[in-house]
């Protein structure tokens, strides 16, 4: 059975879920499956995927190691798994993450499948704008993509100049 956690962020509280072995969930105030029963701070993959967070908003996080597991068609994990390619810091089209998954005509699927992500953040779905550069739909919404940008940018330059 699945467990759960809530954990605070400069975004609001995230509600984690995990199954047994993998994160299978991160999502965003009022966004999230109802998780009044099984919580568990202490399972081992909250407990990680809490501390990695917590270092990611620190700036002292770049790449996360948590298991991850989530469920979607091939299509969506395809999707999702080129979000997890695109580096800290940078940002992709979907038209470019639609070539990645060798569907160049999909980016309007491409972007159906990325507000289909079960795990925000740490499946970076914040990454992918509009071609024209523009700030487009988001689960946490158009201001916490912009804060997670802008926060990555910071830290990316801050890195760059140690």
């Amino acid at each position: 059975m699945p467990t759960s956690t809530i954990v605070p962020s400069p975004l609001g509280p995230l509600t984690l879920i995990a199954s047994a072995d993998a994160l299978i969930g991160l999502y965003f105030p009022e966004r999230g499956p109802s998780v009044a029963a099984g919580e568990d701070a202490g399972h081992a993959i909250l407990a990680q995927t809490t501390q990695e967070l917590t270092a990611y908003f620190a700036g002292r996080l770049r790449a996360f190691t948590v298991p991850l597991a989530p469920a979607g068609t091939p299509f969506q994990l395809a999707a999702w798994q080129a979000l997890r390619d695109i580096p800290y810091a940078e940002t992709r089209s979907y038209g470019e993450q639609a070539v990645r998954i060798g569907r160049p005509r999909a980016s309007r699927a491409v972007g159906a499948a990325n507000g289909a992500n079960p795990i925000s953040i740490i499946v970076p779905c914040h990454r992918v704008i509009g071609a024209s550069g523009s700030l487009t739909g988001f689960g946490g919404g158009r201001p916490a993509k912009q804060w997670l940008l802008a926060h990555e940018a910071a830290q990316q330059r801050l890195f760059r100049s140690t």
